[in-house]
């Protein structure tokens, strides 16, 4: 069978977990709209109804939060070793550290495979892999700033306490409300790379940490979550609304990709995008960074008229990236802290497809088309290397 490129458009799988309908500009988590959800649901009623299948009510709220909130500590064997992955490297990488020290809570804590676990025990490990994510990463940080990482806060949501544990300050309620949203609205999107890549190895059998660690290395790529600093420092380099115009022509013309623009499903306004902007514009409206918003803004439209423009029908929009550093530098989180802030999101993602491959399919072994030399092919004898019978 000869497929797309990328696989664009084949189906592989069912999943109940969500769905993103690229024509329409709507995404989904279990049918309920993504960013309906984002603009009034919190971080932890999006996680229970991932792995539940229905929101919870005020009391499995409360029980969850709780519990959630317990497990964010990190044992003494994964604290240990974030200093050293704090220093490794001339670049600070936190999420190169952030699989590491998942492999060794994996082996502290002896996560099994999926193949050989209870539903419980794999419910229980994806629930866990996804509450100390935000504890490792916002440590990281710290130590690599040469600070001392902070200790979670159970009377802190989760998107408070990845602020207060990155910053070291609690959050205004307009921070952190926009930080939860931006949260919510990127747990999920469909089988893109990083999710495919957590079911591949999930069908294999192996543990949770391992297909997130894979779901990491996918992630990091600047072509799929690696892009929200790049579009900031886009940002940058136009420096001034009148400048805008020629630095995409000569991208364009360099062949060179802009960030924060264009999506592999989209041919509408990417929706988060639609609502990082409103998030953008309301905390500039509040006095944070408004000359960025505003800015902002205006280079959206200008990119959008010139691409129209140099690449008609091509119908590029700005995505999830370009409002998504615009949100974060103006709820006080640094550049290299962007990524990884995605990360906290899409974790509770990736574990949910990780319990859905688990609970049933087979491996997920696809083909390749042979390109190479007509096989098989005559091996050229070498007369030094003359086999001769043993005596």
């Amino acid at each position: 069978m000869d497929v797309p490129a990328g696989l664009r458009d084949v189906v592989v799988t069912t999943t109940e977990l969500g769905d993103v309908r690229g024509g329409e500009g709507l995404y989904h988590y279990r049918g309920y709209s993504a960013i309906e959800l984002a603009r009034t649901r919190t971080v932890e009623d999006v996680w229970f109804l991932f792995l539940e299948g229905r929101l919870p009510d005020p009391a499995e709220r409360a029980r969850f939060t709780e519990d959630v909130a317990a497990l964010r500590h990190l044992p003494d064997e994964v604290r240990e070793v974030l200093p050293a992955l704090a220093r490794a490297g001339d670049r600070f990488t936190p999420l190169a550290g952030l699989r590491t020290a998942l492999s060794l809570l994996a082996a502290a804590r002896g996560l099994p495979p999926v193949w050989d676990a209870t539903p419980a025990r794999r419910r229980a490990d994806a629930v866990l892999v996804s509450a100390v994510t935000p504890t490792i990463l916002a440590a990281l940080h710290r130590l690599r700033a040469g600070l001392e990482p902070l200790e979670p806060r159970a009377d802190l949501s989760a998107a408070a306490n990845w602020l207060y544990l990155v910053t070291g300050e609690v959050p205004d309620e307009a921070r952190a409300a926009a930080v939860q949203s931006y949260l919510v609205a990127t747990v999920d999107h469909g089988f893109n790379a990083s999710t495919f890549t957590a079911r591949v190895v999930t069908s294999t059998g192996s543990d949770v940490v391992s297909a997130v660690a894979a779901a990491i290395g996918a992630f990091v790529g600047p072509l799929h979550g690696g892009a929200p600093d790049r579009a900031l420092d886009g940002l940058d380099e136009i420096g001034s609304p009148d400048r805008v115009d020629a630095w995409v022509r000569d991208k364009v013309r360099s062949g060179d990709r802009i960030m924060g623009f264009g999506h592999a499903v989209y041919r509408t306004e990417d929706p988060r995008a639609r609502m990082l902007r409103d998030l953008a514009l309301d905390l500039g409206r509040r006095g944070f960074h408004p000359e960025l918003a505003e800015f902002a803004t205006t280079v959206e439209r200008r990119v959008v008229d010139v691409l129209a423009e140099l690449k008609p029908g091509r119908e590029l929009y700005a995505n999830v990236e370009f409002y998504a550093g615009v949100v974060m530098e103006q709820c006080g989180i640094p550049r290299s802290m962007f990524t990884p802030t995605f990360t906290v999101g899409r974790v509770i993602g990736w574990t949910a497809n990780v319990l859905e491959q688990a609970a049933g399919g087979k491996v997920i072994r696809p083909a390749a088309r042979y390109v190479g030399p007509p096989a098989p092919r005559p091996l050229p004898e070498e007369p030094h290397r003359a086999l001769t019978p043993n005596r």
